[in-house]
């Protein structure tokens, strides 16, 4: 029988210390991707309109002339534009305290906050279906694997539940991360390292399905190995000399590692060295700014990481050899970015600043902001996005989901609706024609 610890640990989220501003730039013009500093020097791209729900009409008209003139603009017989319109179409609010986690798999969405429960939400009508409680508080991070529900709290400990689908959903616990008999073994046979819990307050979770295992990244500067199976601790990884905020892995087994001191780490597991399974191969620098959380493309492709000074930076991995190389920074919020999903071709990124921008990745591989999501009161902490279905073949979207330090969950729909118009309108509308 597992015992649960009743001691109270001091809260892993204090009052934040970043004023939330009252106003917010939406000049989406401005924030497209950006090879190098300076960003003046970047190049643009045609504007895109955004709508929001309250009206039709756009928010932003382009304007007659392009804001640089050396802007390349090929001219087939038919261009695509792209309107996005996107809303809330839900806002909740529970006395749960602050929103700090959010997870999806299989049509469900589970959140964690400061309280002890999880909730469960159905898609599409994003309405309650059930609920995973504990007697610990604070579910730091989720992640959802094959029917597996995996949750982080502040008291270092990782539960696990197993979902089954015998006409209702069911959710029955199987497992605590690590477990008194786990504590005993590792006296016993002087590993104690490899199987305490963490130190410190467990930051980010991820799972390698590949190899079977169960990442957790920690404030005590290291990343833990767990293996599925039996859920022990195999390896302690030593990874930054600064606390490690997120952690992601890539389909091929890639593990990257965000860190306090300005890099991401990229490691890979060596089956050849028993002693230390996981070796670090690259470091990319972040520009000395803090790394907070990272998100990969579905393909691998692209690394983004969210950092303290507003810039979303990213990193291109090549095709033949497999390097990551710097590939340019996203800006736009005006305080740290706390949170970034990504889906299709879309990037979503959640900040201290209240506000969640979203962007969308061209085939040239240049990014634009097409939309920025305002309602909250308080600092985005995560964020969680999905494809939408979409029966128009002139409209492409996806749902997005916020969650904030104020305690509010919203649900955004976004919406890419294309139409085709005749080049000379193209160039009458974006470019000044002699």
């Amino acid at each position: 029988m597992e015992i649960e610890s009743s001691t109270q640990e001091p809260p892993l989220y204090s009052s934040p210390s970043f004023t939330i501003r009252g106003s917010h730039s939406e000049n989406f013009l401005r924030s497209v991707s950006n090879k190098e500093p300076p960003f003046t020097d970047a190049p643009c791209i045609p504007p895109r309109l955004s709508t929001t729900a309250l009206s039709l009409n756009p928010l932003f008209s382009p304007p007659s002339t392009p804001p640089h003139r050396h802007l390349s603009y090929s001219t087939p017989s038919k261009l695509h534009d792209l309107y996005t319109t996107h809303r809330c179409i839900s806002s909740i609010l529970k006395k749960d305290g602050q929103i700090l986690s959010i997870a999806s798999s299989s049509g469900l969405v589970y959140t964690g906050s400061q309280g002890n429960v999880v909730r469960i939400w159905k898609l599409p009508e994003f309405a309650e279906c059930g609920q995973l409680k504990t007697k610990a508080c604070m579910a730091v991070a989720l992640e959802v694997s094959n029917d597996k529900i995996y949750a982080a709290y502040a008291d270092s400990k990782i539960r696990v539940w197993r979902r089954s689908w015998d006409g209702i959903i069911k959710h029955v616990r199987i497992a605590t991360i690590p477990n008194t008999r786990s504590y005993v073994r590792s006296y016993l046979t002087g590993c104690k390292d490899k199987m305490m819990k963490h130190m410190g307050p467990i930051s980010s979770l991820a799972i390698n399905v590949s190899y079977d295992i169960l990442y957790s990244a920690s404030l005590d500067r290291t990343v833990k190995v767990w293996r599925l199976s039996d859920f022990k601790c195999i390896e302690t990884i030593q990874g930054h000399p600064e606390p490690i905020n997120d952690i992601a892995v890539a389909d091929d087994g890639v593990l990257y590692t965000a860190s306090d001191d300005a890099a991401v780490r990229v490691w890979r597991r060596n089956f050849c060295d028993g002693d230390l399974p996981h070796s670090l191969t690259v470091t990319l620098p972040a520009k000395c700014s803090p790394v907070k959380t990272l998100a990969l493309t579905v393909d691998g492709g692209v690394l983004y990481g969210g950092c303290t000074d507003g810039y979303v930076q990213y990193w291109l991995k090549g095709w033949f050899t497999g390097q990551l190389q710097y590939g340019g920074a996203l800006p736009g919020h005006t305080h740290a970015v706390m949170c970034l999903a990504t889906v299709t071709n879309y990037i979503v990124s959640g900040s201290a600043d209240g506000t969640s921008r979203i962007w969308i990745r061209e085939q040239d591989g240049r990014h634009a902001c097409i939309g920025v999501l305002q309602g909250h009161r308080g600092p985005i902490r995560c964020v969680a996005a999905f494809p939408e279905r979409v029966s128009d073949d002139s409209e492409e979207g996806c749902t997005v989901c916020t969650g904030s330090l104020d305690g509010v969950l919203k649900v955004w729909r976004v919406r890419n609706i294309s139409q085709i118009r005749d080049s000379s309108q193209n160039a009458r509308e974006y470019f000044e024609l002699p």
